[in-house]
């Protein structure tokens, strides 16, 4: 049996009624925490859950997720944790923080337009533009009443984990109850759908610190088609909540249950450098034949875009941290090139790892009142004040310094030696279209998605500009004004698409004759009458498909950007019949197209107003 799971679908925890009657000061708001669920209010209700970041690893018969956790420095992290349904019980691992920023800054396509100028009365053209493994229990024990049964328990870095296995609905939650986790009323139904689907699930909490010390996890499972349990997620999902998805393999990645859509370029704000990439993304996923559950390609090639450095250094030595005296500490961390102080007339420090912070905060903690550069520039200067207690004999610190940071980074460089091909994909989606599980699988016959899109901006003595897409495509924008406001016939998406296990994709709706039409209606009303135009007249498309993209995060910057684009062709070869929405479900071989979704209402849900 293909087995199947996860990514990130959670739960919040409660506060201690205790907490509570003390009066204890709560934030009023709380902001995204990056894919989790957190408890910060009274009530004890989720805080909108705004985006996801997951990366999954193809490994023939396994696959494992990574994911990338964040939460709101104000809200009380002790209460922090997450629940994730997983088809079979996985293997824990920490992950590595730097080899989600180094996927991300290398994967994020990127728009500008290379800026070019008709020869006047003056001279030429000029250019421009541009591990330690948690510990588990032998064996399952039950809980009292015939409940769930636990399956493991141990931890894995900052994280105390138990998976549970099997019981009713009811007496899950009753389990949670009884260990600190409250739902939402609105959990009830999505978890018995995940219970009635085979899934055990594994919940997770920050141990006990002063500081907290968040990282990724990973979780290494049988199977072979990574699965979101986006389900879970809507209970404290907003609206158009962002989802990236990224997987490093041999080939390129798909969806198999949801569309894949290929945005209009025209749509694009190109001058503006794909400003409102994530409203034409949004607006794109959304119509006709998509209707909410489709992805954008952002970037499919070769993973050596994905830097490696900063992921681990041979310099880095845990063993080091052994009986070596609290005054030594920095020295030693420096020594590893993982830190560094200096004075220049100012007290500064760098700190070359993300959880490094953390580890000092708990190990090596600033005495009260003294700035933490200050302490770390001159240990021995407040050698008296040094809490001896928290740092011991350092066999803790070098315990977590090589779980959370020495085999995190080792692993995240092998893995991005072993695995030649990385795929992005993203989409916006909101609560009431989080009623299937999106499924991926590799497809070896698709081509590349370029991340850099380029326009060229030529203009015209008479100050008119004639931009040319990356696909070939003209518009003419009289007196180099603001990129072009469309009739509302123009539509957001290009194409809609079914992606195949091999093979060119199923094209559900193309709308490239309409776009080209208008386009060239657009064209004739404001090219210039006069001028140089280069030969160059009205647009058509010359390649097969579309496509453009900026990183939503990032697109207020100069170069940021993505979304999708892509060479997949148009042939209607083969398909895929998708039963059941769960990441428990298993993929239907019969062949022979598409399967529409068994969701009666799906259909009548409201539709994005077009927004310009």
């Amino acid at each position: 049996m293909d087995m199947r799971s996860l990514a990130v679908a959670l739960l919040p925890v409660a506060l201690p009624l205790a907490a509570l009657a003390a009066g204890v000061a709560l934030p009023e708001t709380a902001r995204a925490c990056g894919g989790t669920w957190c408890d910060t209010a009274p009530n004890s209700m989720p805080v909108d859950q705004s985006s996801e970041n997951i990366l999954f690893a193809f490994d023939g018969d396994n696959v494992e997720v990574h994911i990338q956790i964040a939460y709101d420095p104000d809200t009380y992290f002790e209460k922090f944790s997450w629940i994730v349904p997983v088809q079979t019980l996985p293997e824990f691992l920490v992950g590595s923080e730097l080899l989600f920023d180094n996927v991300l800054n290398g994967t994020v396509p990127l728009y500008g337009v290379q800026n070019s100028f008709e020869s006047c009365d003056t001279s030429g053209a000029e250019t421009g533009g541009f591990d330690t493994d948690g510990t588990t229990t032998d064996g399952g024990t039950s809980t009292t009443g015939g409940g769930p049964e636990i399956v493991y328990q141990g931890t894995v870095g900052a994280f105390e984990v138990t998976v549970l296995k099997g019981g009713t609905v009811d007496e899950v939650i009753m389990w949670l109850d009884m260990n600190g986790y409250a739902q939402d009323p609105e959990a009830t139904p999505i978890l018995d759908a995940y219970l009635k689907e085979g899934n055990l699930f594994a919940a997770f909490k920050l141990l006990p610190s002063e500081t907290p010390v968040v990282h990724p996890v990973v979780l290494r499972y049988a199977g072979v088609e990574p699965c979101v349990p986006i389900r879970l997620t809507r209970i404290a999902a907003v609206d158009d909540m962002d989802i990236r998805v990224f997987f490093l393999g041999d080939h390129r990645a798909v969806p198999t249950n949801y569309r894949h859509v290929l945005v209009n370029p025209l749509m694009i704000d190109w001058p503006n450098l794909a400003a409102n990439y994530k409203e034409v993304v949004t607006l794109a996923v959304d119509a006709f034949k998509a209707e909410g559950n489709a992805f954008v390609t952002e970037y499919a090639g070769p993973s050596a875009v994905i830097s490696k450095g900063g992921l681990h250094s041979a310099q880095w030595d845990s063993q080091a941290f052994v009986g070596l005296p609290a005054t030594q500490v920095i020295d030693t961390l420096m020594s590893q090139g993982i830190m560094e102080c200096w004075d220049f007339g100012e007290i500064q420090c760098e700190l070359r790892h993300p959880l490094l912070q953390g580890l000092l905060d708990t190990y090596l903690p600033a005495p009260m009142g003294i700035p933490r550069f200050d302490f770390y520039f001159c240990l021995s200067c407040y050698e008296g004040m040094i809490d001896l207690g928290a740092w011991g004999d350092g066999s803790g610190f070098a315990a977590d310094f090589a779980e959370r940071i020495v085999d995190p980074g080792q692993r995240a460089l092998d893995l991005l030696n072993a695995k030649p091909y990385v795929t992005r994909m993203y989409t916006t989606i909101s609560p009431q279209e989080m009623n299937e599980d999106p499924v991926f699988a590799e497809n070896p016959d698709l081509g590349d998605v370029q991340n850099v899109r380029i326009a060229n901006h030529y203009l015209t003595c008479d100050g008119d500009a004639r931009y040319t897409l990356p696909d070939g495509r003209i518009v003419w924008v009289p007196n180099d004004g603001p990129w072009p406001t469309f009739p509302d016939a123009m539509p957001w998406e290009e194409e809609t698409q079914q992606m195949t296990l091999v093979g060119a994709p199923q094209v559900l709706n193309s709308n490239t004759a309409l776009i080209d039409m208008l386009l060239d209606e657009w064209n004739q009303m404001n090219m210039p009458s006069t001028g140089t135009t280069g030969g160059e007249t009205s647009g058509g498309m010359t390649s097969e498909s579309s496509g453009a993209g900026s990183d939503s995060a990032a697109s207020a910057s100069a170069s940021a950007g993505s979304d999708s684009a892509s060479s997949d062709g148009s042939a209607t070869t083969g398909g895929m019949d998708m039963e059941d929405s769960g990441c428990g479900c298993a993929s239907d071989s019969r062949g022979g197209g598409w399967a529409a979704l068994g969701l009666a209402g799906l259909l009548g849900l409201r539709r994005r107003q077009r927004r310009r």
